[in-house]
């Protein structure tokens, strides 16, 4: 047994290796401690869940014992989940994730649906995804669109890497990963879609503390003391790299839609709106030029 795991795993059945787990993993705050154990032994072991369910009486051997025991020990002193299976779901991908990029989230699948709201799906489209990370929009999008042409852009080397392990494990070739400080090399008038989850958690915010954030890359989560900044950059830039007639979409915080609304404005982009995530929260904010 590790030392620094609170959970006897030697020599103990499944169902009662997943249930002290949950219960140590209950610990977590916003940890979803069945789920969790039962990934983090499906790592362990490298069975499927469905053995986990079929065969609860069966009992770990030693190698696959101590592997679950080092593994729950890193999700009990915090590490993201994500982080220590190295993936994450996100649409209908599994994706690769490291501490180098955001762990992709259920909100930020509004960006694709919007994406895929546009009309005539088969239609050719020149869109961009800002500031990629793991390549989770990019590679959603590009998936279900594979007539559009999708760019990816992060100033992350490390970051960028991933994405295009992702889009190339994917077999996306409609994707085309860019080193870019946001729009800067994108040509004008030359994009009918731009999204983006950009960096907007202000600097002092105390969430920044919480949950996994502490462990995700720090400049992909706050752009410094006013969380709006890098949404001013890329509502500045959208004007000049847009096509007339097109479209941005910029994932916010939940009690920033007003003021993405008025920036929006402020630049031109006509008619601007916010979506809402499945909790009711202002996420998403839309405009045309």
């Amino acid at each position: 047994m590790n030392k620094d795991t609170p959970v006897d795993i030697q020599g103990r059945r499944v169902d009662q290796t997943l249930c002290d787990a949950a219960a140590a993993l209950a610990s977590l705050p916003q940890a979803a401690p069945r789920l969790e154990a039962e990934l983090l032994l499906i790592e362990a072991t490298g069975w499927a869940r469905t053995r986990l369910v079929a065969w609860p009486e069966a009992h770990l051997e030693p190698v696959a014992a101590a592997r679950f025991a080092a593994l729950l020990a890193r999700r009990l002193a915090g590490e993201p989940i994500a982080y220590i299976r190295g993936r994450q779901a996100f649409w209908t991908l599994d994706l690769k994730v490291t501490p180098d990029t955001l762990i992709p989230r259920p909100e930020t699948e509004l960006l694709v649906e919007i994406a895929l709201e546009l009309p005539d799906p088969d239609r050719p489209r020149r869109i961009a995804d800002l500031g990629t990370g793991s390549g989770a929009i990019a590679a959603a999008v590009a998936s279900e669109r594979p007539a559009w042409q999708v760019i990816a852009t992060d100033r992350s080397a490390d970051a960028l890497a991933v994405a295009r392990s992702n889009f190339r494990d994917l077999g996306l070739a409609n994707v085309r990963p860019l080193s870019a400080d946001w729009l800067s090399p994108i040509a004008s008038c030359s994009l009918d879609l731009i999204l983006a989850n950009p960096p907007y958690v202000a600097a002092a915010d105390p969430h920044l503390d919480q949950g996994d954030l502490p462990h995700e890359p720090r400049a992909a989560l706050t752009p410094g003391p006013d969380g709006l900044a890098a949404i001013r950059r890329i509502a500045a830039e959208a004007v000049r790299c847009l096509r007339p007639g097109g479209l941005l979409a910029v994932e916010h915080g939940f009690d920033q839609g007003a003021a993405v609304r008025g920036l929006f404005g402020d630049h031109g982009l006509r008619d601007p709106q916010t979506r809402h995530d499945l909790a009711g929260l202002d996420r998403v904010t839309l405009g045309q030029l």
